[in-house]
């Protein structure tokens, strides 16, 4: 026991390690045991909010507003996510040639451009807030009483970036242990603040579904200070400097070759999730709706954990092949892949025998419960090749190969998934049944093809 609470201890810390030496399963637990809590915690803002507005009066428009403020806020996550690829990549090939200097200049010009393009796109947001949540399908008066919520989430969005984006520089030096903390840290914030400002205390007063967005966003900007203050102040292996932000073109041109595709391949899934969830909700209605952004929120939950630990071949992959250490990397990655399948069994246990349970502490709405449920249980078939899926697409992500599973999403969403669910909830008349359906089929399709291509190894052959 002492010697696996070392281990744990170890992992938590921070304490910096050689991940290309030491052993592979050492490596990979090393990495994966923060990363997964670091994205416990990113899926704890939405269950938070989800759980205290739940409870509001109008808990239909409520959750609704919440689940469909997600779905369009996946855009400006994807947006992050790339660019944090970019920062993974880079970090983690330039540390495995034992070049932390580089390493860090790479993490500033990231910072650079994604700066700017997420405050144009925030402003979008602010200023459409209304509309946009009516083209997602809500009702007028729904979209009327969400609108400020969506309106301070979307105005925040540089605050995501940020978040995801020096979470994603960390990860690439294998400091996992400090974007985990950046995490916790906003997550205690914002959970403290949510009954405070949705329910009102003392001289604070009740601001309902506004206050949510108002937590959640006053929570992430103190993780995100935690960030920067060990990005810019504190000594660790990556440290910013002042003049590490002039714009250097010859690295802001490796950041465009591989934030690009990578961006792309996460709008391609996030437009997917935004048509299934505008479908439900034109098939279904809004209860419908509201329990499907329940199920989607739960699985998120679990979903994210999986990913973090799918990170870890992300970052193994890349300080792997800086160290030119390619049959290392492989075998990182299928070590990982052994991990998450058997995350990805128990939680799937967990849905069919606990799913009505979880969903019902989220809503005392007995049909949107119900329809949470049978989501819940449908989507759980294909856990185990989501888990599968993740790491494939992190390996490739890793070695600065985000154009494969771009192409890979493109066909599987796009191609497959949304004409699928398309065609069983309208044409076969199964409704918002037909979208939980078409959601494992089509990540089991996926997964089969990104498996393949990795066998194939192309990706060994990628310079950063």
């Amino acid at each position: 026991m002492s010697k696996y609470f070392n281990f744990l201890k170890k992992a938590l810390s921070g304490e910096e390690v050689d991940y290309t030496k030491a052993t592979i399963r050492s490596a990979v637990l090393l990495l994966a045991i923060p990363m997964m809590l670091e994205m416990a915690m990113e899926s704890v803002f939405a269950l938070v909010d989800l759980y205290f507005v739940g409870h509001l009066k109008e808990s239909g428009f409520a959750i609704q507003t919440v689940g469909l403020t997600e779905s369009v806020l996946s855009v400006m996550y994807s947006i992050a996510i790339g660019m944090s690829m970019a920062a993974t990549a880079m970090v983690a090939r330039r540390i495995g040639e034992k070049n932390p200097e580089q390493a860090s200049r790479s993490a500033a010009q990231v910072l650079l451009v994604s700066f700017a393009v997420t405050f144009i796109l925030s402003l979008f947001g602010v200023i459409y807030a209304e509309e946009i949540l009516i083209l997602m399908g809500s009702k007028p008066e729904a979209a009327s009483y969400g609108k400020g919520f969506t309106r301070i989430m979307m105005g925040s969005s540089v605050i995501i970036m940020l978040l995801f984006l020096i979470n994603g520089i960390f990860r690439g030096a294998g400091n996992a242990a400090i974007a985990m903390k950046s995490l916790w840290i906003a997550n205690i914030a914002n959970i403290i603040l949510c009954p405070v400002l949705i329910k009102g205390f003392g001289p604070v007063p009740a601001m309902g579904l506004t206050g949510a967005a108002l937590a959640t966003t006053i929570g992430r900007s103190i993780g995100v200070i935690y960030q920067l203050y060990h990005l810019l102040i504190a000594d660790s292996q990556i440290r910013i400097q002042s003049k590490y932000f002039t714009p250097d073109f010859s690295i802001i041109k490796s950041v465009i070759k591989i934030a690009t595709p990578g961006i792309f391949q996460f709008v391609i899934a996030s437009c997917s999730w935004i048509f299934l969830a505008q479908l439900v909700a034109t098939t279904g209605g809004e209860n419908a709706s509201a329990g499907y952004q329940t199920a989607l929120r739960l699985m998120m939950f679990f979903m994210f954990p999986a990913w973090g630990l799918s990170n870890a071949a992300s970052t193994l992959v890349g300080q792997n092949m800086g160290a030119n250490e390619m049959l290392r990397a492989e075998q990182s990655v299928m070590k990982t892949v052994k991990y998450n399948v058997i995350f990805m069994v128990i939680v799937s246990v967990i849905f069919f025998f606990m799913g009505d349970f979880l969903a019902g502490f989220f809503t005392n709405e007995t049909e949107i419960r119900n329809i949470a449920t049978n989501a819940l249980h449908i989507m759980a078939v294909g856990f185990i090749f989501y888990g599968i899926g993740m790491v494939m697409i992190n390996a490739f992500n890793g070695a600065g190969d985000t154009w494969t599973p771009t192409w890979v999403n493109l066909c599987g969403f796009w191609l497959f998934q949304i004409p699928f669910a398309y065609l069983l909830s309208k044409y076969f008349d199964l409704g918002p049944k037909g979208v939980f359906i078409s959601i494992p089929v089509a990540e089991a399709l996926i997964t089969i093809v990104a498996f393949l291509l990795f066998k194939r190894g192309k990706w060994k052959t990628v310079k950063v």
